[in-house]
């Protein structure tokens, strides 16, 4: 992602911050737990579950690294 101003609204800010701390506490350890569930399962080659989840946290990875990119460069406006 670029280091291009982002111009946000207080809500707006607030809204996205709201939503990283969501990811960061909550849905990391949502998805460790299916992961955890998942392997405990066995059968690795065959097991949907444990892709679904891989791929959860991959978007929820990326989901917190895109937010956090896009918080290091608000300018916040006044309405």
């Amino acid at each position: 992602m670029s280091e291009q101003t982002v111009y946000l609204t207080r809500e707006g800010y607030e809204k996205l911050e709201a939503e990283l701390n969501h990811l960061r506490t909550v849905r990391r350890q949502e998805v460790a737990r299916r992961l955890h569930d998942a392997l405990a399962e066995g059968d690795l080659l065959e097991n949907a579950e444990l892709e679904a989840a891989r791929n959860e946290q991959a978007f929820v990875e990326g989901r917190i690294l895109e937010l956090e990119a896009l918080l290091a460069n608000v300018e916040i406006i006044e309405e």
